[in-house]
């Protein structure tokens, strides 16, 4: 029970402000469907944080931290530059669905959003730790929908009164924090 308990507190806490927090108000604000979100969301944590224990242990072995800070702090930069870059569905009406589905949009958006994010390096720690593998996998991903599903449900209501280009201007400039303060090692 400490084990399930551990890793949801963390993980909840390490949330809070995270780019994947991010990723869901920018998702909310997209497609306003929060139920195919959240499961989205749901699926594509467990998936994440089930292969964590298993391959993030070998990747940090391979990739040492200032390549992986190096990758991480471009990615955030390229996603700034990306935010800023309009679809064709910002013209268009948020409710119309992306080709493959808000769901697997979602689960795809979200398992990407979390390969080498802290919440996935403290699955692998927490599952290294306990040794409880499933106790941290359920622990963890309830840590990220307590901090994540309010986000969609919340950030569906708030979009409908803001307009999704202020969002990905905001998006942007936090992504653009981020890789900064990646690139420069701040806080490492």
């Amino acid at each position: 029970m400490e084990a399930f308990l551990v890793s949801t507190g963390i993980v909840a806490l390490a949330e809070m402000g995270d780019k994947t927090q991010l990723l869901s108000l920018v998702l909310a604000a997209r497609f306003r469907k929060p139920w195919p979100i959240v499961l989205g969301i749901l699926v594509a944590t467990l998936a994440n944080h089930g292969l964590a224990g298993a391959v993030g242990h070998w990747v940090t072995t391979v990739i040492g931290p200032d390549v992986l800070r190096w990758l991480l702090g471009a990615s955030f930069i390229a996603m700034a530059v990306w935010m800023l870059i309009p679809d064709k569905l910002d013209d268009e009406d948020g409710d119309s669905a992306p080709r493959f589905g808000v769901f697997l949009t979602t689960v795809v958006a979200f398992f990407l959003a979390e390969m080498g994010d802290k919440t996935q390096i403290a699955t692998v720690m927490l599952a290294a730790q306990y040794q409880a593998w499933f106790a941290v996998v359920v622990g963890t991903t309830l840590g990220m929908m307590l901090a994540n599903a309010p986000v969609v449900w919340l950030g569906e209501a708030i979009t409908r009164r803001v307009p999704l280009r202020l969002v990905h201007l905001i998006s942007a400039g936090i992504f653009a924090v981020l890789g900064v303060i990646a690139l420069s090692g701040w806080g490492t």
